[in-house]
């Protein structure tokens, strides 16, 4: 048996963390849990772990997670169903304070997590703006792929917001691939 097609419940040894068990497969990696170091995320193709008892993988594996992770883009892409979207512990109960550069002028306090929430009703937003443009009928490839790349100039405007999110697989990505502009 090869450790790169091990099922969930085989027993490996790994060099750095000693003795475990695979408790998720995924495409790339297992989940394995091991007994003095908890939960690690390991390639499926490393070659530092000895099987002690292996378990056969079913053909056709596909694990929760990633049924999950399907489902919710199908959601995503055929309804306007907003996802739950978490923000970062630090920012939680905090608040923001806008001051005018006039000193007649009073300031104003927004709760962050009002804020937080405008910022992903406007993420959600652009997201099915994007899906109806790559679904609208009427529109040339052209013109997709203009829109597109001005979306994705938008998103990229907007990543100095992505300190805000608890997840980064939450946050905006621009042309850059992320990286704040």
């Amino acid at each position: 048996m090869e450790a790169s097609n091990l099922g969930i419940g085989s027993r490996v040894r790994h060099a750095q963390f000693g003795d475990g068990v695979i408790t998720n497969v995924k495409s790339e990696t297992y989940k394995i849990t091991f007994i003095q170091e908890g939960p690690k995320e390991i390639s499926r193709f490393q070659h530092s772990m000895e099987i002690i008892d292996g378990v056969d993988a079913p053909e056709d594996l596909i694990s929760s997670a990633e049924m999950e992770k399907t489902l919710i883009g199908i959601l995503r892409r055929w309804t306007e169903v907003p996802e739950h979207v978490s923000l970062h512990g630090k920012w939680t109960g905090g608040k923001m304070i806008l001051q005018p550069g006039d000193r007649n002028m009073a300031g104003k306090e927004i709760p962050i997590d009002t804020f937080f929430h405008k910022i992903v009703m406007l993420r959600d937003r652009l997201r099915v703006m994007e899906q109806r443009i790559n679904a609208h009928d009427k529109l040339s490839d052209e013109d997709k792929v203009n829109l597109q790349q001005y979306l994705t100039r938008i998103y990229g405007t907007l990543t100095t917001f992505n300190v805000l999110f608890k997840f980064p697989h939450d946050n905006f990505v621009g042309e850059k691939g992320g990286k704040e502009d």
